[in-house]
């Protein structure tokens, strides 16, 4: 196992063994202030059990197949594919004050993400198929894109969809915001981004920045680890020749999801598809 330093504070590193923990975020105060986040690499046949307390949570599988026992149903076979890269995803939704079990049909990696819960939306299998994906962005910021949970009203928090971006390419591109409470154009959400590499030696750079300049960092990112940007446009390149997978974990005061693009840039996504 590589143990890398993380210099940055909005860089979490994770860890590439095979069963535990692999990365965990929680609240923090004023900087962090909604998402909790975790992911499990599991065996077969493990088992994981929880509650859910005040928050909501959604649970992707990123690889691999599980059943899941809550307070509000059961579901087998939950996940199909082998890695994030193949396929679509499939996530479960429960609302708060759950007990749930979560079992490793085959060995797995899931995601546990959680933000308080607002109102009581009921407990489902989330399954995308095929037809689902869409292609965002045009030339080298071309990538594929699959919305897990993005509509509001869907939940009372969490916002969370799955990004594949080409070798060489940019993604979360052209930079952009949310957080400021500005309606009609912007809303306040904190997000989260989880790295996978294929191969796994990848790498990929994002840059976090405010227009005065009182937050700007660029932070190198490997396999397994995790991005927080707590305010400010956000933007992240892959490196040629390696598959970047991101899984965006979104969260504010409340569920409403618009963003502003940096206006130095804004132009580049003017015949882009969106």
């Amino acid at each position: 196992m590589t143990e890398r330093s993380a210099r940055s504070s909005l860089l979490v590193r994770g860890s590439d063994r095979r069963q535990g923990d692999v990365v965990s975020v929680e609240p923090s105060g004023d900087r962090w202030k909604y998402i909790s986040f975790r992911v499990l690499r599991m065996a077969e046949g493990e088992f994981y059990e929880n509650e859910t307390g005040g928050n909501e949570v959604a649970i992707v599988v990123i690889s691999g197949s599980i059943d899941m026992n809550s307070s509000e149903g059961a579901w087998e076979g939950v996940g199909t594919r082998p890695d994030p890269f193949s396929g679509p995803p499939a996530a479960l939704y429960l609302p708060a004050s759950q007990n749930y079990r979560i079992r490793a049909r085959t060995e797995a990696e899931v995601a546990i993400c959680g933000a308080p819960a607002r109102g009581r939306y009921p407990a489902r299998l989330i399954a995308l198929d095929v037809d689902s994906e869409h292609i965002r962005g045009d030339g080298q910021a071309r990538r594929r894109v699959w919305n897990i949970l993005m509509d509001e009203g869907e939940a009372g928090s969490l916002f969370l969809t799955e990004v594949i971006t080409f070798p060489g390419n940019w993604s979360s591109y052209p930079p952009h915001k949310h957080d400021t409470d500005d309606p009609p154009r912007e809303s306040q959400l904190e997000e989260l981004y989880y790295y996978r590499m294929r191969p796994a030696a990848g790498f990929a750079f994002q840059r976090v920045y405010t227009a005065d300049g009182s937050l700007d960092e660029t932070v190198t990112v490997h396999d397994n680890d995790v991005v927080l940007v707590p305010r400010g446009y956000h933007v992240c390149a892959a490196a040629v020749e390696y598959w970047v997978y991101y899984l965006n974990v979104l969260a504010g005061p409340k569920h409403v999801y618009r963003m502003t693009f940096d206006p130095a840039h804004e132009w580049i996504k003017k015949n882009w598809s969106w």
